[in-house]
């Protein structure tokens, strides 16, 4: 069965497996009020958000994906569009709306798609660290900055992105693919809700060039950039990231 891991002590929390075309969510549930869904980037689970949901006055919907933290390996690899697909499903069937998506590096591509096809279920998406750049969108140069930024990370952030990505599994590399060929633009353009797009001023992963495109294709999206952070903004020191999230939400 799966861990509660983020709740605080004391506080009544749902954790739950939850089926849908094939494949499985892990989703805990916490907290009261307008509900924040946090989407993980690849190889990582809602374990390492432990900084973050601890800061967020809400209630708090952490996910992990299917072959990641604690949710089994589905038996294809679902594309960007899927995995929205499987998260909105959850979402009707909690009966939980006018969200606020915060999606993470590869959540973040999930986020928008989950923003774009099912618009009545979300009120606003938090792109943080967005990938994956249009102008290096191959394995190569997405592991590459990776290395990048893990140097002089916070150890924190080494040991819980080391933990999770060895439960990943032996399906990283064909996960991170379906990534890659994902065409985030496409979804950009159809969203309609308030957009923030949130980076570590020293992320490869989610240059400014690439973020300010973000901001060509969204109307009145905003960008925020954190200082002295990079890719791990929301794992730890989440102080920052909360702040900024948490004004955001007030605003839509």
């Amino acid at each position: 069965m799966p861990s509660r891991l983020l709740a605080p002590e004391g506080v009544p929390a749902v954790v739950e497996e939850f089926e849908h075309g094939g494949a499985t969510l892990v989703v805990e549930t916490f907290g009261e009020g307008r509900p924040f869904v946090l989407l993980h980037g690849i190889g990582m689970g809602r374990s390492v958000y432990l900084d973050l949901t601890s800061r967020l006055r809400g209630r708090v919907v952490a996910v992990d994906l299917p072959g990641f933290g604690e949710a089994p390996e589905p038996v294809r690899t679902l594309t960007m569009e899927r995995h929205a697909d499987l998260v909105a499903a959850y979402l009707r069937s909690a009966g939980l709306t006018g969200a606020v998506v915060i999606g993470h590096s590869m959540g973040s591509q999930i986020a928008a798609e989950l923003a774009a096809r099912h618009p009545d279920l979300v009120a606003g998406v938090v792109l943080a660290g967005p990938t994956v750049n249009s102008a290096s969108r191959n394995v190569g140069a997405q592991a590459r900055y990776l290395l990048m930024d893990l140097v002089g990370e916070r150890p924190i952030v080494l040991w819980r992105g080391a933990r999770e990505y060895l439960r990943g599994g032996p399906h990283l590399i064909r996960k991170m693919r379906a990534t890659i060929v994902h065409e985030p633009e496409d979804a950009f353009r159809r969203i309609r809700c308030p957009v923030l797009v949130l980076r570590g001023e020293s992320d490869p992963l989610a240059p400014v060039s690439w973020c300010r495109e973000i901001l060509d294709c969204i109307a009145g999206a905003e960008l925020a950039e954190i200082p002295d952070h990079g890719h791990g903004t929301l794992i730890s020191d989440a102080e920052p990231a909360a702040r900024l999230i948490e004004e955001f939400a007030a605003r839509v």
